[in-house]
């Protein structure tokens, strides 16, 4: 947990959790274990949270919940507008070390996120990034969601040629590597209530260097 006041509620989910249950797994999610938290333990308090966006299971990083069904529209209406940075390890070394990526995305019967280039077949994503550092045959980028489409980042990447390390749907096996090298570092967006700027920030872990020292 890393923020909490009477609109939202700001944590910092591990790699490996759900954001919210599947029809196998219930508990085991971040959705259920803050909503534990805001109800105190009492199964019959009216206190709940609400589903503002979502992180892959196997992404890392920043997660932002409502606590009330105003503020929940407010932060989704705005969502686009919202300033989401994100840090990749991804295999390989990218031409240009910095830039937009720009396609459009569609799901396969799968549930598989690819790259089209006709519009009326997919949504636009955009995701722009920058190389921080290249070692070892792997790149460290920042990256800026613009559109927040599913699997958004790491499809792109893998378009590019350079999957983020340690993804099994998108990208390539590699040994060692335990978790998907993506993580949600920095949140900006207006608080839906008081409207001021907050901005909330999310350490790197540690393996993401360490995979570029070797």
């Amino acid at each position: 947990m890393l923020y909490e006041d009477r609109d939202i509620l700001v944590a910092d989910k591990a790699s490996g959790l759900l954001t919210v249950g599947t029809d196998t797994i219930k508990e085991h999610t971040a959705y259920y274990l803050l909503n534990e938290y805001v109800r105190k333990g009492n199964q019959k308090s009216k206190n709940r949270i609400f589903i503002v966006h979502r992180l892959d299971r196997d992404t890392s990083g920043l997660l932002i919940f409502a606590k009330t069904e105003e503020a929940k529209r407010y932060l989704q209406d705005e969502w686009q507008g919202f300033k989401k940075r994100y840090c990749a390890v991804v295999h390989g070394t990218l031409p240009e070390k910095e830039g937009l990526i720009t396609s459009y995305l569609a799901e396969n019967r799968i549930h598989r996120m690819y790259s089209v280039g006709d519009a009326s077949k997919g949504k636009l994503a955009m995701t722009g990034y920058k190389v921080l550092r290249e070692a070892n045959g792997y790149s460290l980028l920042e990256i800026d969601l613009l559109t927040g489409r599913k699997n958004q980042i790491r499809v792109h990447f893998a378009d590019k040629g350079c999957p983020v390390a340690g993804d099994k749907t998108y990208g390539k096996k590699a040994n060692g590597i335990k978790r998907l090298m993506l993580h949600a570092a920095s949140m900006t967006f207006s608080h839906p209530h008081s409207k001021a700027e907050m901005t909330f920030t999310s350490k790197v872990p540690a393996g993401f260097m360490a995979l570029l020292k070797g």
